[in-house]
């Protein structure tokens, strides 16, 4: 059993334990944005380059983050492992919904999320112990309450770490210029958060930071519908969806199978 580190740990400080705990059974997950870029030159400091890092290669990233991949891949020395989604899952999707489905629904909107991201986190996570996340209280919503470590139930019980959860946009963007840490060129274009290329925009003056994600969906539509089947069973609209997706009925990751 391992010990925890200090409550008041710094950043640094929380990553070389976690190397030093798990070894390669840990992993950084990052999308290249402002907290993620700093956690890995950290990393790269602690380890020299030798660490597991992954991030979601949906297939609609920017072209400028794929350029990043690349800087980060010649700066650090860093192997960035492309998690993509699967292929039939991907396959089927399309073939129902087409291209641009995120745009009719906000319900096949989170199906285009389900099948390019959460699915292939939860099937990458399950091989891990532990694994990093750029994370910060101050970014508000449902990440006020996020802990430097915590038991991960979501995903097995395998171990988070959020280096940053304490750090302010400010100390972050310190860091950045302290250290010539390279940044995402979108910044600069106006686009606070970066995700995919067809789902993100520039925001406007006095717009919250998230207004450029899914801007086409009216405040309506931001919960999936509901579907109640012929036997009076509600369901979710985006678990039908998903449903007529997948190759079989959805199955839990199995975590205790970890090697």
């Amino acid at each position: 059993m391992f010990s925890w580190p200090a409550r008041d740990a710094s950043a640094e400080e929380v990553l070389r334990w976690g190397v030093s705990e798990f070894g390669d059974r840990l992993a950084i997950t990052t999308s290249f944005q402002a907290t993620g870029m700093v956690i890995l030159d950290m990393a790269a400091c602690i380890t020299g380059g030798d660490v597991q890092v992954f991030t979601l290669d949906t297939g609609r990233l920017h072209e400028q983050t794929y350029e990043l991949i690349e800087r980060v891949r010649r700066r650090y020395g860093i192997v960035v492992e492309m998690v993509t989604p699967d292929h039939r899952e991907l396959s089927s999707m399309l073939r129902l919904h087409g291209p641009m489905l995120f745009k009719d629904a906000a319900s096949k909107r989170k199906l285009c999320c389900e099948i390019r991201k959460v699915r292939p986190l939860e099937r990458k996570l399950a091989s891990l112990d532990a694994w990093v996340t750029g994370l910060r209280r101050s970014q508000g919503g449902g990440r006020n309450e996020v802990d430097t470590v915590s038991l991960d139930e979501e995903h097995g019980g395998i171990m988070k770490l959020a280096p940053l959860a304490h750090w302010t946009e400010k100390r972050v963007w310190d860091y950045i210029r302290r250290n010539d840490v390279p940044v995402h060129p979108l910044y600069s274009k106006g686009y606070p958060s970066i995700g995919c290329e067809p789902c993100t925009r520039a925001v406007k003056p006095g717009e919250p930071p998230r207004a450029g994600r899914w801007w086409w969906e009216g405040d309506d539509d931001k919960e999936c519908g509901i579907h109640v089947s012929p036997s009076g069973e509600v369901r979710r609209d985006f678990d039908v969806l998903l449903e007529e997706v997948l190759p079989t009925p959805p199955r839990p990751v199995d975590f205790e199978s970890k090697a």
